[in-house]
């Protein structure tokens, strides 16, 4: 049976970070309660029936936004409205932002079902965190990750950033030793990415900020792997690092490219379209969402908007069909995906895992041979020395770990 993933979205936040580019919003809590009851809505107006008969839901992840800055009841109500699923064997992750949880909020989670976290930690430089705008010191995630261990989380994610304004090579290795000596399962380390329309690239481009260059970040980058590496933790993507047997199920789910649908505010959603036709009750005018071709598709990433058009179920007395006709109103479709598509894009996900795609794999699900299918840019990127087929794996090199863009551009 296929598996299945599913994201809920939670866009509120205390306060929105420099570099953030997510649908998320501050100083909105107070509709945090009718977003929920609509989210709720939305998870129940799917056919559950239909999805178990045909996937295997294996994990569950709530982001945002700051998912924790909410009142843990919201939470504890959007786990119990999926009693459709037998959550025994599911990840189910929640993002943690320090300084916005304490340890009944922790255990309120945990008996939820949430059996992992994922923390925003990004520095153990305070003077940084100010400058990108975090809401917290070291010293609040030294106690949101006490207090997490007190609760009963052993699975848990510490999210770091390199490449932050004013960042020196120093402030990376005293965050990478500090974080490494709390011995956590899972580490994550972005790259900033400069998002256009943040504060940040704002204030990058009027010069009130400065970015390391280039060769600095990726020094930066090949510090932080030796290091990890060296401390027993396995790279296994691009940015993530874990103990053996403690990787990301929902990141590895995407990367693996299996279908994921996601709820609430601007919450993307990949499904093959003929499921989607019977989980949503959808009607197309053509044909094309008849066959197996993968669909993606998104909620509106207007906050009002989205209430507003599941508040009408109840305001116009909506029953059956007519709920999920008007849920759908929510739902823009991006892209339905031929087979060719999917072929590159399996790739191009592929490729950012360390050990790259397997041959066999690819040939289990798409018959083709990748060797053969993609023998133009295989060797292209071979002769440049960016990937390299080692045994059944075909996989980035070193070099093409500094170049992984022009390499996934390859099979865009």
């Amino acid at each position: 049976m296929k598996q299945l993933g599913i994201y809920i979205h939670i866009p509120f936040c205390k306060d929105k970070c420099y570099y953030c580019d997510f649908v998320s919003f501050k100083n909105m809590e107070q509709k945090a309660n009718k977003y929920v009851e609509c989210l709720i809505k939305e998870i129940e107006s799917k056919d559950w029936n239909e999805i178990n008969k045909n996937y295997k839901v294996t994990t569950i992840y709530i982001g945002g936004g700051t998912p924790s800055y909410i009142d843990f009841k919201y939470i504890v109500r959007i786990l119990e409205v999926l009693h459709y699923l037998d959550k025994k064997d599911i990840e189910i992750t929640i993002e943690v932002n320090p300084g916005t949880v304490n340890k009944e909020k922790l255990i309120a989670y945990k008996n939820a079902g949430v059996n992992r976290l994922s923390i925003g930690l990004q520095s153990t430089n305070n003077e940084i965190l100010k400058q990108i705008g975090r809401i917290h010191t070291f010293e609040q995630f030294l106690e949101t990750y006490k207090l997490a261990k007190e609760a009963g989380f052993e699975n848990i994610n510490i999210d770091l950033m390199l490449a932050l304004p004013n960042q020196t090579i120093e402030d990376l290795k005293q965050s990478i030793e500090k974080v490494v000596e709390l011995n956590p399962n899972h580490i994550s380390v972005y790259s900033l990415i400069l998002e256009e329309g943040t504060k940040l690239y704002n204030l990058v481009e009027n010069g009130k900020a400065k970015l390391p260059d280039e060769e600095t970040e990726r020094q930066m980058y090949w510090y932080v792997k030796n290091k990890l590496e060296l401390a027993g933790y396995t790279h296994y993507e691009i940015s993530n690092f874990a103990k053996k047997g403690k990787e990301s199920k929902h990141n590895m789910n995407c990367w693996n490219q299996e279908e994921y649908l996601g709820f609430g505010i601007a919450a993307h959603s990949y499904l093959e379209s003929i499921n989607f036709n019977k989980a949503y009750n959808f009607q197309k005018k053509d044909n094309t969402a008849e066959d197996k071709k993968m669909l993606r598709f998104s909620n509106t990433e207007n906050l009002d908007e989205y209430i507003s058009n599941i508040s009408k179920i109840e305001e116009k007395g909506l029953k059956d069909d007519e709920i999920q006709n008007q849920i759908n109103k929510n739902i823009e479709i991006h892209e339905f995906q031929t087979l060719e598509e999917k072929k590159k894009e399996y790739m191009l996900l592929g490729l950012r895992k360390i050990e790259g795609v397997s041959i066999s794999k690819f040939k289990e699900k798409f018959v083709d041979n990748p060797i053969y299918l993609f023998r133009k840019e295989l060797q292209k990127l071979t002769e440049e020395e960016l990937i390299e087929i080692d045994g059944d794996f075909i996989k980035l090199t070193s070099k093409g770990l500094d170049f992984a863009n022009i390499v996934w551009e390859e099979f865009v």
